[in-house]
């Protein structure tokens, strides 16, 4: 396994993968499939070269097989923050520790970055994979937000919102 960080030469893999997390854990994110594909890729392109805003990337056998964003908020009073958000790996790259080593990458490259002090993400609270994990590596619960996420037909997600504190 090889992890690094996605840039707009990844564009194609990173959207495919993005789309079938979307079709494959629906309630595991606030964006859903049919928005998603709407996207171009110049739109993953122009996503994966923003400033303050890094992908890291999985990859077995040249494949893309799981991802996770990591992001520096940009108000003056929030850029000791940063947050974590579209975490997936594929159902064949599970329990392989691919989740654990993006993670542990993206928790480095917030540690090595001047300013940031913590690291926030949300769970739907019924992912306890991820939940384990996130606790795992350090992370806290502080808040549940009921009914954080809804989809179409009215079916209600709840999430942990949590943090780790690098300093």
């Amino acid at each position: 396994m090889n992890i690094r960080l996605l840039d707009e030469s990844d564009a194609i893999a990173y959207r495919e993968l993005r789309l079938e997390a979307l079709k494959d854990s629906p309630e595991a994110f606030a964006t859903i499939y049919e928005d998603e594909l709407k996207k171009t890729l110049e739109d993953y392109r122009n996503g994966l070269s923003r400033k303050e805003f890094w992908v890291f990337g999985a990859f077995e056998k040249g494949q893309l097989v799981g991802v996770v964003t990591l992001i520096r908020e940009q108000g003056h009073k929030l850029r000791h923050r940063s947050t974590i958000f579209a975490m997936y790996v594929t159902s064949e790259g599970r329990r392989k520790r691919i989740g654990k080593s993006l993670m542990q990458s993206a928790i480095h490259h917030a540690k090595q970055t001047d300013g940031i002090e913590q690291i926030y993400l949300s769970v739907v609270t019924t992912n306890t994979p991820a939940i384990s994990l996130y606790l795992s590596l350090g992370f806290e619960i502080y808040g549940t937000e009921k009914r954080a996420l809804k989809s179409s037909d009215s079916t209600y997600w709840d999430e942990y919102h949590m943090v780790l504190r690098l300093i």
